[in-house]
């Protein structure tokens, strides 16, 4: 068997394990938004959650999922490449304890200044009656979040960099569980102690983050870790950790500076834009998470090694294996999200509060969001790669032109296009932010397979189309024969995914994509070996 092909199937594999994985959690996280959709719908309280959730939220984008998740995981992996089990260890009680002590300052000062944070990030909120102070309020509650999803990131890293992949991908449901049953629950109590039931919701966010780092504990023991509390500042794995962080979170923190820039943008707009932007995201990233943080995660520690190592032939086959596979997920997604956007939304969030016009309005949004899918996900394997080469000031760069780019397109389009020149303006720049990555990629690693990349893409995108149109005919055909009840737009809409991934499948096998061959292999192997 070819290195090329062992390696596409070792990434298919972790892929499939993260995942599963990866799938229960966006199923229970697309629980929670009905949850508050049919709770709060879109306005007052939703919105003032959206806007207090998304500053702690931010900074665990920096700090866990982001440039420390990557950089600690390339390091960690070089040091259990290189170096003895005893220094490992010590690498990683050594981050755990400095990365304690420096977000308990960071969640203390965004507690203190929550007021301060919040009239910055929607200054609009003032002008309606208790809403900025509601929001004050629950900014000050869910600031502790961004501790304990840090701490339960490197925890992630470590478990990975062991070829362990289910537990810490799994973790993010028990996040979901706790902020449904501790936030619902709390929500029913709280009005009986004068306190918005919404604000219940704030606790079940940290409830929700207390579980995802204490399910992971321990699988972390189990490798053989033993916590012991030391600050070793001079530590060389730290600062290099430091190092590669540093670039990252200046490049990350664009992103951000993007997010508050469109969350300012979106809070003049009519009341319910924030909502609407909000519940269009969270479906966005179903597919994100199932296809970009999947094959990331399993494509990282991959990277690493072969940086570690030197080897930039098998470095360049993980990454265009991994680039295919995420077109042969990514591309169906977002035509099946462009032409099912209305239904998809009607049947996941109109219930309760949710209204029908709530429907149209964020239907619109995901339309847009959708557009950027691909490159979301191509994006999450791309960055880390970055990483892992030492390379950190690319993705800075990309990041500082997209926030140009994105405050162009929203004041030019804003006016007439209102909170949906937000979404069109995110899909466009990150579709320019993949471009520019993978030109400057290509450039750093002397070539890669382009042309291969380029044929499977030509293949996938009509396939994807044909997906598309098939399964929007599907569902208005189902629709018309079935009548319009609720029960009947569910069962019209799997039917018409059902079809589309039956049509895309029979496709994509047609098309001779080396990718979608080993996949067909592993398929049949398990199947004959189940049946023997």
């Amino acid at each position: 068997m070819s290195s090329e092909s062992a390696q596409t199937k070792t990434i298919v594999r972790s892929a499939g394990t993260v995942g599963i994985a990866v799938f229960a959690s966006r199923i229970l996280g697309l629980v929670r938004e009905q949850v508050f959709a049919a709770m709060f719908g879109a306005g007052f309280a939703y919105d003032a959650f959206v806007v207090a959730y998304r500053i702690p939220n931010l900074l665990r984008d920096l700090f866990a999922e982001g440039a420390l998740s990557s950089a600690f995981v390339a390091v960690f992996t070089d040091y259990k490449t290189k170096k003895g089990v005893h220094e490992t260890w010590n690498l990683a009680n050594n981050v755990i304890t400095t990365l304690a002590l420096i977000l308990g300052i960071i969640v203390i000062a965004g507690a203190l200044f929550a007021q301060d944070i919040v009239a910055l990030i929607a200054p609009e909120f003032s002008r309606v009656p208790g809403k900025h102070q509601v929001t004050v309020l629950m900014t000050s509650i869910m600031f502790p979040f961004l501790l304990l999803v840090s701490l339960a990131a490197v925890c992630m890293g470590i478990l990975n960099t062991m070829g362990k992949f289910f537990i810490p991908s799994i973790a993010s449901c028990f996040f979901n569980l706790g902020s449904i049953l501790g936030g619902v629950s709390l929500a029913y109590i709280f009005p009986r102690f004068g306190l918005q039931p919404i604000v219940g919701m704030a606790w079940g966010v940290v409830i929700g983050g207390l579980l995802q780092l204490i399910i992971q504990i321990p699988s972390v023991k189990n490798q053989g870790m033993r916590y012991r509390p030391c600050v070793r500042i001079a530590d060389p794995g730290l600062l290099r950790i430091m190092k590669l962080m540093v670039p990252a979170i200046i490049g990350l923190s664009a992103t951000q500076i993007n997010i508050f820039i469109n969350t300012f943008f979106a809070a003049g707009c009519a009341q319910g834009s924030v909502s609407w932007l909000n519940y269009a995201f969270r479906i966005l990233w179903f597919p994100i998470g199932l296809v970009g943080v999947s094959l990331s995660v399993a494509t990282m520690p991959v990277v690493s090694g072969h940086a570690s190592r030197g080897d930039t032939t098998k470095l360049k086959e993980a990454y265009i294996s991994s680039s295919v596979l995420s077109l042969l997920l990514s591309l169906p997604a977002t035509c099946g999200l462009v032409f099912l956007a209305q239904p998809i939304i009607r049947v996941i969030f109109q219930h309760g509060n949710f209204t029908a016009a709530d429907t149209v309005f964020t239907a619109q949004a995901l339309s847009l969001y959708a557009i950027g899918l691909f490159a979301y996900a191509a994006q999450k394997i791309t960055v880390p790669v970055f990483y892992a080469l030492n390379k950190t000031k690319y993705p800075v760069i990309g990041s500082f032109i997209t926030i140009a780019l994105n405050v162009c397109i929203v004041m030019a389009t804003l006016e007439q296009f209102q909170y949906k020149a937000i979404a069109l303006s995110t899909s466009l720049c990150i579709i320019v932010n993949f471009l520019f990555l993978n030109t400057v990629l290509y450039r750093e690693i002397k070539g890669y397979d382009l042309g291969y990349l380029c044929a499977c893409m030509l293949k996938i995108i009509p396939a994807s189309l044909l997906t598309g149109v098939c399964a929007q005919w599907t569902y208005g055909w189902c629709r018309s024969v079935l009548g319009d009840m609720f029960m009947t737009d569910v069962v019209s809409l799997f039917t018409a995914i059902g079809a589309g991934i039956i049509i895309y499948a029979a496709a994509v096998s047609a098309l001779g994509i080396r990718e979608v061959t080993q996949i067909r292999k592993k398929v049949l192997q398990r199947l004959f070996a189940k049946s023997l």
